[in-house]
């Protein structure tokens, strides 16, 4: 079976072959349930029993539950003391939120290109990146891979700047045997229904600093000193949002987190599958999984060697075509982030909030150049990759990564069959 399935060929998978994620089963029916016939179903017994268990197995001494994964970041940024005009880093290439929640704080963000081979920040090309107003960096483990975070503390400690973990992509992840959001002052997980640990939306706060903690909390909650389950004044200390989550979405959250152990070891035995599988493919470079670090495979990444295949023009066009006739054999393959964080408009404009704020700060915008040019890197990465996101999770089990690895080949093999526009 030679033929494209986007040529008409028949597909490696067979409609509804591969599960949908998250699976929900009746544990899940049973949490859920037992939340939405409770007296209180905004902050009650589930938020606080999700936060004692996922602190106590991720390794921090404070966690909150958000609404977010974005609402976390943010809750990084005020818990630090970042306020307005201050600078704080970030890779190049990212989710959007990963640079926006410095915004929402009128802070500035400054950004850094990525290492070619693990496509996360380049910790050697921080130092040049800070400036006189740099507060903190953000660790961006995207993918579910964990930044190079020795470097990165050493370079903080040595500047006195803070560090939070954008873990929102790298529940389990581990450097030198640390799990992600544990090595930096405080760190944000999501739980939308993207990611490994699904509650549909939501996200958690986490950090061991009580000062951090209370700072985040008072953003979370209405800028209050109490949290709901406390005795509350209902005075606003400071500039709050509301950022609670709710009982139904924690109970989901809890039953969902039950079961993130055999989750987590399906996805790294599928990921895993790949990794050993899809070598010696002509044009097609695999990704990077450092010696120190345990990825997650959230995303499982694909570039396409364009030097090997000898294409010099139209490169994006042919990864979006190898991307659509991969996608036509089954798998649940995208290109997860077309534009580097320096290319977007929101950055671009240097006009978040009108006026130019928070760019227009006196001394805020000196030497901040979002050139996408200065970013190389990130540039050739945004046109050369492709995310297989959910197809390897559980319950998919290894006969769908042979599949996985089966449909790859069968495209790379027989790429000068797909047209490009």
């Amino acid at each position: 079976m030679t033929k494209l399935a986007i040529n008409g060929g028949p597909k490696t998978f067979k409609d509804g072959e591969v599960k949908k994620w998250p699976p929900v089963d009746k544990t899940d029916e049973a949490m859920v349930l037992d939340a939405l016939y409770a007296d209180n179903q905004t902050r009650g017994k589930h938020n606080i029993a999700f936060e004692e268990e996922f602190k106590e197995w991720n390794g921090n001494k404070h966690a909150i539950f958000t609404n977010s994964g974005t609402a976390a970041l943010h809750m990084g940024i005020v818990g630090c003391g970042i306020g307005a005009g201050d600078h704080v880093l970030v890779t190049s290439y990212t989710w959007s939120s990963s640079a926006t929640c410095i915004l929402h704080h009128n802070a500035i963000p400054i950004f850094v290109d990525i290492d070619p081979e693990t496509f996360l920040i380049d910790a050697k090309k921080i130092e040049a990146a800070i400036t006189p107003r740099t507060k903190a960096i953000i660790a961006v483990h995207l993918h579910g891979l964990c930044c190079d975070m020795d470097a990165i503390m050493d370079i903080a400690k040595r500047h006195n700047l803070y560090v939070i973990e954008d873990a929102c992509q790298a529940h389990g992840a581990t450097y030198k045997g640390k799990k992600a959001g544990a090595m930096g002052h405080c760190g944000a997980f999501s739980l939308n229904q993207n990611k490994c640990l699904s509650s549909g939306e939501g996200g958690i706060f986490v950090c061991d600093d009580e000062e951090i903690y209370n700072n985040a909390c008072k953003l979370w909650s209405f800028g209050e000193t109490a949290r709901p389950e406390q005795s509350r004044d209902f005075h606003a200390y400071a500039l709050g949002w509301m950022y609670r989550n709710n009982e139904i979405t924690a109970a989901l959250a809890r039953s969902q987190f039950a079961k993130y152990d055999y989750y987590f070891e399906t996805l790294r035995a599928n990921g895993n599958y790949l990794y050993e599988n899809l070598n010696d493919i002509k044009g097609l470079i695999q990704p990077y999984e450092p010696e120190e670090c345990v990825h997650n495979w959230y995303n499982y990444n694909l570039r396409l060697d364009f030097k090997a295949l000898g294409v010099n023009d139209k490169q994006v066009e042919l990864r979006d075509a190898v991307c659509q006739a991969i996608a036509a054999e089954g798998v649940g393959v995208c290109v997860w982030q077309r534009f580097i964080l320096p290319e977007m408009t929101v950055f671009r404009a240097k006009n978040a909030y009108g006026g130019g704020f928070p760019w227009s700060i006196p001394g805020a915008d000196e030497g901040v150049d979002y050139t996408p040019e200065n970013y190389p890197n990130a540039l050739a990465y945004s046109k050369c990759h492709m995310s297989i996101v959910k197809t390897l999770r559980a319950p998919n089990g290894l006969d769908m990564a042979k599949k996985v690895v089966e449909a790859v080949s069968k495209v790379f093999n027989n790429i000068d069959e797909i047209e490009v526009k």
